[in-house]
């Protein structure tokens, strides 16, 4: 087993953000996001998460909340080609879905002359539950070279050692070894579950008439489970073959007896933990707005983040499966660092109270935040996202919108896994508002994302030695309703 002990076998399926932003953001909290997608000069209540600072130029003194909530459905495919795949071209798509039916986020501000208090509760990171029902490409890969080298290696000795040579003219021992993927079956499925809470609170103050400034944090709470199993059963033939060859000859018994545990097992893999963790990130906003223009930056500061583990089960048959175990044992702390991010965004009003348009820029300072195993400095440099907007008071009662989003996280071979992988992409956006009253604003959207595939490809496919290529592919859909109040 020394082949399979070799790769690094992650059983955590991150369920990464099903939503817009960066590796590890959320920035689709509200729905006036979902249909215009460039919301960081916003004076309204999304304000409260995109454009803080801005809440001190929001036309309406006294209280404003917002609910809104998001239903995103999203699939993550390996096409995966390795010389060891039965398939008649050595190639098997696996298929992941990812859903998160609802999303709630919930936005307060209380403005009072040049003062307004903030808060907002949402996801800001996560994106819900992921499921390979089918397993992973690296499990497969992993075994199917594991056995084979193993096997193999029986073999030869078998040839070198003159006494034991001539079973080798057996047919039934010479179809045996080496063990090929036809001869047995492997059962898998991949589970994940991963949220992070946020809670933000914090204060607006209109320094003069033109300029307000933004002081605030958000408390992240991290929430996840991963479970799965990779079980491998010898077929009925095989299986009566192994019995056999010990049978007519008994002094290679205790080596065959090693493929398979007592149940019949080739190999029982399981695994179920939790995670948890919480952390801090300090924010600071700045908004100036002069003749119909509004700039508008945001800075939230890296958020030191450790998950620890509460494990219920984490066993490997046999025993050199249990070393790739050890991040999951119980009480292991491991790093997920939320990035520094930098917003910065242009909005200019074309027709004072009727047309609007908004530039914006994102740096997520990912390769400064800590990842597991030092993760992010496989990546080529922070994501970069160019955001653009456009929004148009029909009448009083109706607005329409949409926007664009265009994401590019620096990946590199290194930093993708089956279990972690991103695609760069770009987003389209659109919907629209209706004013039930002067005091209720109804928001309606929907974007998609569509993602570049991602190949990989290596002489050595994950520690087996042998080639393999990976064409990573994701969709993405989400759709939202929600209701603003002033009072």
């Amino acid at each position: 087993m020394k082949r399979i002990t070799s790769v690094a076998l992650l059983l955590t399926i991150v369920s990464m953000t099903a939503m817009a932003g960066g590796l590890l953001h959320n920035t689709n909290q509200h729905i006036a996001f979902m249909r215009m997608m460039a919301r960081g000069a916003s004076h309204e209540i999304d304000a409260v998460y995109t454009n803080p600072a801005g809440l001190a130029f929001m036309d309406h003194d006294g209280w404003t909340l917002s609910l809104n909530i998001q239903s995103a459905t999203q699939s993550r495919d390996a096409l995966t080609t390795f010389a060891l795949f039965p398939e008649a071209d050595h190639t098997r798509l696996y298929k992941g879905k990812a859903s998160a039916p609802v999303i709630p986020s919930l936005y307060g501000a209380y403005k009072k002359n040049r003062w307004t208090f903030s808060g907002f509760f949402g996801f800001t990171g996560g994106g819900g539950k992921c499921n390979f029902d089918s397993g992973l490409p690296v499990f497969d890969a992993s075994i199917m070279a594991g056995f084979y080298a193993q096997t193999a290696a029986l073999k030869m000795a078998m040839a070198e050692n003159p006494l034991v040579a001539p079973v080798l003219a057996d047919p039934r021992v010479a179809g045996l070894l080496p063990l090929t993927a036809d001869k047995y079956d492997i059962n898998s499925s991949m589970r994940g579950r991963q949220y992070i809470y946020g809670l933000q609170l914090g204060a607006t103050y209109k320094i003069l008439d033109w300029m307000s400034a933004y002081v605030g944090g958000r408390m992240n709470y991290f929430d996840g489970n991963y479970s799965g199993f990779v079980k491998v059963m010898p077929k009925p033939e095989m299986a009566a073959t192994v019995q056999q060859i010990a049978m007519s000859y008994p002094a290679l018994a205790p080596t065959l007896s090693g493929l398979m545990n007592q149940n019949g097992e080739m190999a029982n893999i399981e695994l179920d933990c939790n995670q948890t963790g919480w952390g801090v990130t300090p924010i600071i906003g700045l908004d100036l707005v002069w003749k119909g223009f509004t700039l508008a930056a945001k800075y939230e500061f890296k958020t030191n983040l450790n998950i620890e583990n509460d494990t219920k089960k984490a066993t490997a048959e046999p025993a050199a499966f249990e070393a790739a175990l050890d991040d999951y044992k119980h009480g292991v702390n491991t790093p997920s660092d939320l990035p520094a991010v930098f917003y910065a965004a242009l909005g200019y009003e074309f027709i004072p109270k009727k047309l609007r348009a908004t530039v914006e820029y994102h740096y997520y300072d990912d390769k400064h935040a800590e990842m597991a195993h030092d993760k992010q400095k496989h990546l080529r440099h922070g994501t970069h996202e160019v955001l653009a907007g456009v929004e148009w008071d029909i009448n009083k009662t109706f607005t329409v919108s949409a926007g664009a989003q265009n994401t590019d996280y620096g990946l590199s071979d290194a930093y993708q896994t089956h279990t972690s992988f991103s695609c760069d992409s770009y987003s389209i956006g659109f919907g629209g508002a209706v004013n039930l009253s002067e005091k209720v604003k109804l928001n309606v959207g929907y974007f998609w994302t569509t993602y570049k595939d991602y190949d990989r490809s290596e002489t050595d496919y994950f520690g087996t030695t042998l080639p393999g290529k990976d064409t990573y592919s994701r969709t993405n859909k989400v759709f939202g309703a929600g209701i603003d109040f002033k009072f």
